[in-house]
């Protein structure tokens, strides 16, 4: 923290004052003491991740849409994401839409093809930028409206590249970098509804939880040595090419309505969609400890409130979190 000094008087009458004043911000931690301030960030004012409740310079918000079958899998830069919500598409399977904006790896994904869900669930983070492989023909009208910027690789060539050693379509990656320089007006990072700090009263223990969609599954179990969440799909150990085993602060299991939506895939099999505006019930995994929750979106332009039965806000856990949007 910065002390500016006034000019000297004639008299030294505000050195009591001024000693007095800087005693007074020691002792409340504002000078790098590394305790948490309100909604647990950094005190001081330091600046911080409105997504993570991590120190972070502002930063334009990246969305990508990531595939998530088995093929795809391990995924590359997925440690990187701020925020990684997980839908369900056809078939019973899931994607996942990983939202970046406090550090952005040298390459992310494999990339699939966007959903209808997108766009109600992006709209939140103002107008960021959008990472895609394509979409449905009937759906682009709709992106195009959308208030993002929809950079799928034909317009933006030079962010994109095939890695020869998977096989399509599981093989699509992205240059964060350079994606975001087609979006030079891109929305910065901005309060979503997330609190962080420490965690409320009760709870109860919960070192496993599994969350299921028609045909897939996330194990989730607590290890005490990382104080984090460690990651399963489908029953394996979920791993990054780059960093490793995944590893969550703050799991969300949040309780929405999936519907048919009027589009298909190119195999005829209808494209769930998936409300994210309204309320409902959660779940709240951190620290060891599962809280039950509600959530509460008034609009597609307002953030998602999380809190407890009582209605106190619920604070997450500062790191990555993990939302996971089922109808289950």
């Amino acid at each position: 923290m910065r002390l500016r000094f006034p000019a000297e008087p004639r008299h030294r009458a505000w050195w009591p004052v001024l000693i007095a004043a800087v005693l007074a911000l020691v002792l409340a931690g504002c000078l790098g003491s590394g305790s948490e301030g309100e909604n647990g960030f950094p005190p001081g004012g330091a600046t911080v991740s409105p997504f993570t409740g991590l120190p972070a310079e502002a930063g334009p918000v990246l969305a990508a849409k990531i595939d998530n079958v088995g093929p795809a899998r391990p995924h590359t830069g997925l440690g990187a994401a701020d925020i990684c919500y997980v839908e369900q598409v056809e078939g019973g399977q899931t994607r996942i839409l990983a939202v970046l904006s406090s550090q952005l790896p040298p390459k992310l994904g494999p990339i699939r093809s966007a959903r209808e869900s997108d766009i109600e669930l992006l709209r939140q983070f103002g107008e960021p930028a959008l990472a895609y492989s394509g979409a449905q023909s009937g759906l682009n009208p709709l992106i195009a409206a959308a208030p993002l910027y929809a950079l799928p690789p034909g317009k933006a060539p030079d962010a994109y590249f095939r890695d020869s050693g998977r096989s399509a379509p599981h093989n699509l990656y992205l240059r964060p970098e350079r994606l975001l320089g087609h979006a030079p007006e891109a929305s910065e990072a901005a309060d979503i509804g997330f609190r962080f700090g420490a965690a409320p009263t009760g709870g109860r223990q919960e070192t496993e939880y599994t969350v299921r969609y028609p045909d897939s599954r996330f194990d989730f179990r607590w290890s005490p040595a990382d104080k984090k969440w460690l990651v399963a799909m489908d029953g394996v150990a979920a791993r990054t090419t780059d960093g490793g085993r995944i590893t969550v602060s703050t799991v969300v299991v949040q309780r929405v309505a999936v519907r048919d939506s009027e589009f298909r895939d190119r195999w005829g099999s209808v494209s769930p969609f998936t409300e994210t505006v309204g309320s409902g019930t959660a779940l709240v995994l951190r620290d060891g400890k599962a809280y039950d929750a509600r959530w509460s979106r008034d609009g597609e332009r307002d953030g998602t409130t999380f809190t407890t039965p009582s209605g106190e806000p619920l604070n997450f856990a500062p790191g990555q979190i993990w939302v996971m949007l089922t109808g289950r």
